[in-house]
């Protein structure tokens, strides 16, 4: 009975976890293998954000291409962001393919995350599946994590076309509330 009462609880607290983050802006940060991989899919993320009225903001639009992305945690850039509006920020990176994933349970913070890169890129061959985790962190603190699998896919145009499909039906509503 006290099994079941904790599986409930941990089930209800991120419920309410994932309930509460009512996103109306993100600077959109993607960790990608490939230059052309992130800036695609921040344009992406930015382009599909603006369509549900979020104020969202690509990294590419804010340091430098080449620039580590730890600067990003500089006073100076952060305190342009907060007179911009911008107090949060949305994290995308692969989380593995051609197969069902969860979300991480590591809770690290925005620098932490910001340090690690990625090995991954949009689409790999042999790939019939891609799983996105978007983190979404506020105050340099994960705030909420989820995990969007976009099957059925041959290339790169079909993963960033399935995830255009997908994200405003699994993920957004979820953000929005």
């Amino acid at each position: 009975m006290k099994f079941l009462l904790l599986i409930v609880l941990l089930f209800s607290s991120q419920y309410f976890f994932t309930q509460n983050i009512k996103l109306s802006n993100a600077v959109v940060i993607s960790q990608f293998d490939k230059e052309e991989d992130r800036y695609a899919m921040q344009a992406l993320m930015v382009d599909i954000l603006k369509g549900y009225q979020v104020k969202s903001l690509p990294l590419m639009n804010i340091l430098k291409q080449g620039e580590d992305p730890q600067h990003l945690l500089n006073d100076s850039i952060q305190k342009i962001l907060l007179q911009k509006g911008f107090d949060t920020y949305l994290v995308v990176n692969v989380r593995g393919y051609d197969r069902t994933f969860k979300p991480s349970e590591d809770t690290q913070t925005l620098a932490e995350l910001l340090e690690t890169t990625s090995i991954y890129q949009i689409y790999r061959e042999e790939a019939t599946s891609v799983s996105f985790e978007f983190s979404i962190y506020r105050q340099g603190q994960l705030i909420s994590r989820q995990v969007l699998r976009c099957g059925n896919v041959s290339d790169r145009d079909s993963v960033l076309k399935r995830l255009r499909k997908r994200l405003p039906k699994k993920v957004l509503p979820l953000w929005m509330a």
